[in-house]
């Protein structure tokens, strides 16, 4: 399937626009233009106010001005720098305009004495005089016409200036074609949304400000175009892994029921709806695709251990995947006492396993008499078979995302996928990163769970939290303390990790501290971690590797320095490492005073919540989508115009539109569905094209 020929102009190398050169062309690319289409969807973020004012009598300056004024005296530069200047006149007033390294007659003939031209830019008072330096546009009064009432101001780069890029984008627009509606009727009627090009002139046209912003409809309506590309891909990607042939594994209840019979108490209500959806999806012959998202402590294990069983139950093996060697043990942790309520053979396979140990373990799980698995990506290795592997969880803390997701179905593996994450997600953000999967949330804590205290304390009462930290050790409490990351450089912050390991060494004693940093040998790492979890340290002095998935039951308090600057998120998971076990636990966030404004803010949310959702939100409207999952890593597409914050809600009218659309038209071939097939070359969703082509 090849581009279609209308978008062939909007394709084309830059240099074939009137007025891009090379060079140009080169400074574009630093902006990511590469192509007529790209400064299309490159978009004013401002306007200046040009229209024309009999004077600058009454402006207040300083403040951008178009006049028509009638050109006076010419005083060139005293001496070598300083300006030359020309007085003008307009109805009412007299003002100077002030040029630096004029050269020659340029001005003589800009400016010819006794002439009438139209003047537009900053004017201010300098020395009690009016003046405009270096206007932005000199016209003669036939010209006039040129200047917009309201001109765009558009992103720059090195190397290109405001004329330049307008001038760029009224040849991109001179090519735009008239492209059939990929937009529902009824929702473009119902939001009162132009059609694509007249959407893309008029973002390009604004008349005031209020035509800048996400909710102007132009807007509105490009910034949809892309989120349903974006969701249309997900929707194709969906439908292709649902088309793989699932297999329909029945639960029957049989070893489930063991293991809620030896539960200490009843699993909430949250738990059992998610149960029950992941076990209605593995019922089902289409292969299951589910997000299962939860708040630290949310009672994710028991879920993903239930759906595991139903794996069992009907016969076949289930597999779990940690992202590093220490999680997949603690999932083991966390499984094994569930395995033997339920009467189930469970088994770990990582890196370590060598050997002789490997090989059985192989032969067992090619045997299928190891029925459940939990590992890290070692369990995706070439000699790694299974029985009749029916699901697999992925503990979505290394970024799993939609391509690794699609490579488990390439791998022929027909079984159903789950994928948990801990970090709580706005929902936005969440169907932007897992739009083609189902969503299943845990929202409520597990009895017995005990909130967390959170304090404020400033750095000046360091010597009282020692304190506090020495009586809790005395009680026989653990504690974490985490070190800020303050330098980019790695080095310094291990410096940092190491004064604060001495110092507390000191303070506690020997033996008392352990020490775990990003620096470390893996093994190194494993053995201090391993200290603290059998309770050989009491405090553990950490940079942020203890973020995720540590379950340290007896660590009553969590120390972090410097926490004003840590992100919402961050934090939010650093607090979840305690209040696990049976003690009352506390969050010490240490800060450096004077507080900014926004850290006051990220620290006073934390104090008043512990709901990751709500701490999520309030992080999206604080930092932004694209810092709030660190885009670099996160799988989230890189939108032009959509705005993830601003837009949120057309988001999930995007999701449904694009579902409903490949329902009822599965390979595009409808009307709309071949212009919907128009927008994904547009948009450059090639992964979405291959998938309808194969499909």
């Amino acid at each position: 399937m090849s581009r279609p020929a209308v978008l062939f102009p909007l394709f084309a190398e830059l240099e074939t626009l009137e007025g891009v050169g090379a060079k140009t062309a080169k400074h574009f690319a630093q902006m990511g233009v590469e192509k007529p289409r790209d400064l299309l969807f490159t978009l004013p973020h401002s306007g200046v106010d040009r229209r024309l004012l009999p004077t600058i009598r009454a402006a207040q300056l300083p403040a951008v001005v178009t006049v028509e004024v009638e050109v006076g005296a010419h005083l060139p530069a005293r001496r070598k720098g300083a300006p030359a200047r020309v007085f003008v006149r307009d109805a009412e007033t007299e003002f100077q305009l002030v040029f630096f390294h004029a050269r020659g007659d340029f001005l003589q003939k800009q400016l010819p004495t006794g002439q009438r031209r139209i003047v537009s830019g900053k004017a201010e008072i300098f020395d009690g005089i009016a003046q405009i330096v270096h206007p932005d546009h000199i016209l003669r009064p036939e010209e006039a016409g040129e200047l917009p009432a309201f001109e765009p101001v558009y992103p720059l780069t090195a190397g290109v200036t405001q004329r330049l890029i307008q001038r760029a984008v009224a040849a991109a627009l001179a090519r735009l074609p008239e492209l059939a509606d990929w937009i529902d009727p009824a929702l473009k009627a119902r939001e009162g949304w132009p059609g694509w090009a007249a959407a893309v002139r008029a973002a390009h046209a604004p008349s005031h400000l209020a035509d800048l912003i996400p909710e102007a409809p132009a807007r509105q309506r490009l910034g949809y175009d892309e989120l349903f590309a974006h969701q249309l891909t997900l929707a194709l990607a969906r439908a292709s892994l649902r088309r793989g042939k699932g297999r329909a594994s029945h639960a029957t209840g049989r070893h489930q029921r063991k293991v809620l019979a030896a539960l200490p108490y009843q699993p909430t209500g949250a738990q059992e709806r998610a149960i029950r959806e992941i076990a209605e999806d593995m019922g089902s012959d289409k292969r299951m695709s589910r997000l299962l998202q939860g708040d630290v402590g949310s009672g994710k294990t028991l879920v993903a251990f239930m759906a595991l069983l139903v794996a069992v139950e009907a016969g076949g093996q289930g597999v779990m995947m940690a992202p590093t060697e220490i999680l997949a043990r603690q999932h083991l942790e966390g499984l094994r006492p569930l395995a033997e309520d339920a009467g189930v053979v469970l088994e770990i396979l990582t890196g370590r396993d060598k050997g002789a140990e490997r090989a059985a373990k192989l032969a067992a799980l090619a045997e299928g008499r190891i029925q459940i698995l939990v590992g890290t990506h070692a369990v995706f290795q070439k000699d790694v078979v299974f029985h009749d592997l029916r699901l697999a969880i992925v503990d979505e803390q290394h970024r799993f995302g939609v391509a690794q997701r699609m490579e488990l179905g390439a791998k022929g593996l027909t079984a159903d996928v789950l994928v948990m994450t801990a970090t709580p997600i706005p929902r936005s953000l969440s169907l932007a990163q897992y739009g083609d999967m189902d969503v299943s949330v845990l929202d409520e804590k597990p009895p017995g769970r005990k909130p967390v205290k959170t304090a404020l304390v400033s750095a000046g009462r360091y010597d009282e939290v020692v304190g506090h930290l020495r009586q809790a050790v005395a009680e026989g409490r653990q504690a974490y303390w985490v070190c800020p990351l303050v330098e980019e450089s790695e080095v310094v912050d291990l410096t940092a990790a190491e004064e604060r390991f001495k110092v507390l060494r000191a303070a506690l004693g020997e033996g008392v501290v352990g020490l775990v940093h990003g620096q470390m040998a893996a093994a190194e790492k494993d053995a201090a971690m391993a200290d603290f979890v059998a309770g050989r340290t009491k405090v553990l002095v950490a940079t942020t590797v203890i973020e995720v998935g540590v379950n340290v039951p007896n660590a009553s308090i969590m120390v972090i320095e410097r926490a004003e600057i840590f992100g919402l998120a961050q934090l939010h998971q650093l607090r979840g490492r305690v209040g696990r076990g049976s003690a009352e636990s506390t969050c010490l966030l240490m800060y450096q005073p004077p507080l900014g404004e926004g850290a006051e803010r990220r620290l006073s949310i934390l104090r008043e919540t512990e709901d990751g959702f709500r701490i999520a939100e309030e992080d999206l409207a604080m930092r932004g989508a694209g810092d709030l999952i660190g885009t670099a890593q996160s799988g989230l597409p890189k939108f032009r115009i959509a705005d993830l914050e601003r837009q949120a809600a057309l988001m999930a009218v995007a999701q449904s539109d694009a579902r409903k659309l490949l329902h009822g038209d599965p390979g595009l071939t409808s009307s709309r569905g071949q212009a919907a097939r128009v927008l994904l070359w547009l948009m450059e969703q090639d992964r979405a094209i291959r998938l309808i082509t194969v499909g």
